[in-house]
């Protein structure tokens, strides 16, 4: 059974809704005390940047779940994005041809 998730949320949306928001922290406030510049912090929550592991810690740091938790949500966002680009990719089954 494929448990994949259709259409994942990038984790920076997440970030923004469940972290930042319910302690009434602007993007600023919360890039200043995780440490990070501001580019980089809004890069992630607006989705042109992913969170990388040296966030995931930061973001563990903070309170805001595990390291490992921000990892697997990115991780599923980057899959369902390369399945989407899958179709450009012109690789044949091997097993099918070499067995």
């Amino acid at each position: 059974m494929n448990m994949a998730i259709v259409n994942p949320p990038h984790p920076g949306r997440s970030i923004r809704e469940n972290c930042l928001e319910p302690l009434g922290l602007s993007v600023t406030d919360a890039a200043r005390e995780l440490g990070v510049a501001l580019h980089t912090l809004s890069r992630v929550l607006n989705g042109p940047a992913g969170v990388s592991p040296e966030m995931a810690i930061r973001l563990e740091r903070a309170g805001w779940s595990n390291a490992e938790f921000w990892l697997r949500r990115q991780a599923a966002f980057d899959l369902v994005q390369a399945r989407r680009r899958s179709d450009q990719t012109a690789v044949r089954n091997l097993t099918e041809t070499y067995s």
